[in-house]
């Protein structure tokens, strides 16, 4: 890579990709789970299939607003629109934020959509949010720090931080091995990331996919409470799609409270 290589328009191309590609996290929600949403009969992940218990989000979801963060792909924000949430979906890939507008067209939802990067929401007012919702892609940030001051800065007094994130030892292994024979193949120290890998194998291992990047739990978790929140649950699940599901959880969620 060269020097003026920037990560972040990368994997704004590579999202976009991935939508053409039709990955399973950029498949807009279809009527059946908004008509559900709408009755009360909703739920969301931030990890894998797992949906997130109840007991985490505001007792009145009706009327809060929530910032669903590097969350584009008609999934999550339309379901919490439905369930009467103010929701505003921020992401870097503009295909992933047609989704959520696809259906909150189809379904007369206000959903507001913003294009940015997660580690700058210099668009939001301090204090905007009461709920920061970030599923699983904080893996392809190149820094965290800025995400969790900036999540806080947004956030009211009270308000709640869910974030999914990968375990970072799931990096270790040999993706290829990994992807195409279901082998547990140790292979790379830690901190990771794909940029590491020359651009064949980079080819090989993760196509025309985005950067990742491992990330330590002192920076996930340890961010979140250097940037002044409090941790109050953490789940763990394992990765539904490849083998390390067998021996290790491969995904991490955790809820935090600005104070």
């Amino acid at each position: 890579m060269t020097d003026s290589f920037d990560p972040v328009e990368y994997n704004r191309a590579a999202w976009d990709r991935e939508v053409e590609n039709s990955n399973m996290w950029t498949r807009p929600v279809g009527p059946e789970v908004i008509a559900r949403a709408r009755a009360g009969d909703w739920s969301v992940v931030l990890i894998g299939h797992r949906a997130v218990p109840r007991a985490w989000f505001p007792a009145e979801l009706v009327g809060a607003e929530v910032l669903c963060l590097a969350a584009g792909g008609g999934q999550q924000g339309p379901v919490l629109a439905a369930a009467g949430a103010a929701v505003t979906v921020l992401d870097n890939s503009p295909r992933q934020l047609d989704r959520d507008r696809e259906v909150a067209t189809r379904e007369g939802l206000a959903v507001r959509t913003v294009l940015g990067d997660m580690r700058d929401l210099s668009v939001f007012p301090d204090a905007s949010f009461d709920v920061v919702f970030n599923p699983v892609s904080s893996v392809f940030s190149p820094e965290l720090a800025p995400v969790w001051r900036e999540s806080y800065r947004v956030l009211r007094p009270g308000g709640i931080l869910m974030t999914g994130f990968l375990n970072p030892d799931v990096f270790i292994f040999d993706a290829t091995a990994l992807d195409e024979r279901g082998e547990l193949v140790v292979r790379h120290p830690l901190p990771f990331s794909s940029l590491d890998l020359s651009e064949q194998e980079r080819a090989r291992s993760y196509g025309t996919g985005p950067i990742e990047y491992s990330h330590s739990l002192t920076g996930q978790i340890g961010g979140q409470l250097a940037a002044g929140f409090t941790l109050t649950h953490l789940d763990e699940a394992p990765h539904h799609a490849d083998a390390t599901g067998r021996y290790m959880p491969g995904f991490f969620a955790t809820r935090a409270v600005k104070p």
